[in-house]
């Protein structure tokens, strides 16, 4: 009977245990959902977190960079409108200043001076020409006047500062009297239509020894800019024009001129210059010499 019941005992004991695992475990299960539910949620919530931290971030990365662009645009727009104060300054300065005049580089001028021949028209009739003057004087004084036209300032590229013109000019040269050996008080003789000859006094005179030049020549003006210009003509045209014809009654021959000088601008293109000149054919006028030498000054006015 004892053993009935301790069998007994030990079926509720057991029954009992069985009941409080039953009771107890589908507690620690709910339990352990409820603990994945909370760490799911905060997982959640950490991932939004995240994810509105990279949204904050490139939002302001693109906040930085418009406030970039707004600066660069700002300085920009500024510098153009330094820019466009600066042009509208100066166009007022130049509307406001006086018109101002070219470069004066052509010049009109009037020069003389002293001349003299290599060799005088008096002595032999054969060789100088002195048949209608034996004027012994090879010393006197020219005057004339001259234009230069310029044509550029640097030497048509070769030398800066360096001008090249080309002078037109023209002179009258005077180197005394002679007697004119035609009607110095000669007799001549002249055919009549029966060919006999009748003498004739031809009367007494003088003749003006004098002559004309008329010149084209290449001038060469150095240090362009500057008051003091001096200047060389390498060789130049001559026309040589004799007032008293040579012993063939010619007047006219040519020949060549070479040229040294400087000219300083005085005053608001007025200008003063020295001038000499060496005047050269290669053979003489029908016996008449024509070379010789000027050395003189001119006054000269810009345009």
């Amino acid at each position: 009977m004892s053993f009935t019941k301790t069998k007994l005992a030990l079926g509720v004991a057991a029954a009992t245990l069985t009941m409080a695992g039953a009771m107890v475990a589908p507690q620690a299960q709910a339990a352990d959902n409820k603990a994945e539910r909370v760490a799911d949620a905060a997982a959640r919530k950490a991932e939004a977190l995240e994810a509105q931290m990279q949204q904050m971030a490139e939002q302001m990365q693109a906040m930085q960079a418009e406030l970039s662009r707004v600066k660069s645009s700002s300085t920009k727009d500024s510098t153009e409108t330094a820019k466009i104060q600066e042009l509208d300054q100066w166009m007022a300065s130049v509307k406001a200043a006086p018109a101002a005049s070219g470069a004066k580089d052509n010049l009109v001028a009037v020069r003389g001076g002293w001349t003299t021949l290599d060799q005088d028209r008096g002595g032999s009739l054969v060789q100088k020409g002195s048949l209608l003057s034996n004027n012994s004087n090879n010393d006197g004084f020219y005057f004339g006047g001259a234009f230069d036209f310029n044509v550029n300032n640097d030497l048509f590229g070769l030398m800066d500062d360096t001008s090249f013109a080309i002078e037109l000019g023209v002179e009258y040269a005077q180197y005394g009297t002679g007697q004119n050996t035609l009607t110095n008080g000669t007799v001549t003789a002249l055919l009549t239509s029966n060919g006999a000859q009748i003498p004739v006094n031809a009367g007494n005179g003088t003749s003006t020894d004098a002559r004309l030049r008329i010149n084209a020549s290449p001038k060469i003006k150095f240090m362009h800019g500057s008051k003091l210009r001096p200047w060389i003509i390498p060789v130049g045209l001559d026309i040589n024009i004799l007032g008293v014809p040579s012993n063939a009654v010619s007047v006219l021959n040519a020949g060549m001129n070479f040229g040294a000088g400087a000219e300083y601008d005085l005053f608001r293109g007025i200008v003063l210059g020295t001038d000499v000149r060496y005047h050269y054919s290669t053979s003489s006028l029908d016996g008449t010499p024509t070379d010789g030498l000027n050395a003189g000054g001119y006054v000269g006015f810009k345009f």
